[in-house]
């Protein structure tokens, strides 16, 4: 064999180690944007079931006012922060979580509240949304786990930097315990 075609061989298998690479991280970075888009999809389901919840409760409870000026407060500022990343998201969902709490309290001095059928839709509404946000960060912190991982490590970390992928932040609540169940909706 002659050395040009020696050369241009190991050329051909370096263009497709490095192709294979890059195509790797692509991919890695489209399945954490699709995680992430799961993510706010489950949002925007629990921001919509929450007016619906908050007026059911509030025909029973029109004395608790600030309660529900809370909980309104924090699904705006939770819907906003959507736009200002997985950081800003986060500190605003746990701020809402802690809302939606003090809105459940309130919920738990109505007995009759808790008899209605439309409430306990809503419950078990709510229930299964939680659930669904569970599920979606956890794929999302998984996929950014490995795209960090790819990030990293030699030799796909020397794609990532030529071609400017970049690691992505893990999306984590300050409260361990709501990470490991969804909000008690009880009544």
């Amino acid at each position: 064999m002659s050395p040009m075609i020696i050369v241009i061989a190991i050329v051909v298998l370096l263009v497709l180690v490095l192709v294979g690479l890059y195509n790797s991280l692509v991919r890695t970075k489209v399945r954490v944007d699709e995680a992430w888009s799961d993510i706010t999809v489950q949002l925007k389901r629990r921001y919509d079931l929450i007016p619906n919840l908050v007026n059911t409760v509030k025909g029973y409870a029109k004395h608790e006012k600030d309660v529900f000026e809370d909980v309104t407060k924090a699904r705006a500022n939770a819907m906003n922060a959507q736009s200002q990343g997985v950081q800003a998201t986060a500190k605003a969902e746990n701020q809402f979580e802690q809302a939606l709490k003090s809105l459940f309290a309130v919920a738990e001095n109505y007995p009759q509240l808790r008899a209605i059928d439309s409430f306990k839709q809503l419950q078990d509404e709510l229930t299964d949304t939680e659930d669904k946000v569970m599920a979606s960060r956890r794929f999302y912190n998984g996929a950014a786990r490995d795209l960090n991982i790819k990030i990293s490590t030699f030799p796909s970390s020397l794609i990532a930097g030529m071609f400017g992928f970049k690691k992505r932040e893990f999306f984590e609540v300050e409260d361990t315990a709501a990470v490991e169940k969804p909000v008690n909706v009880s009544f």
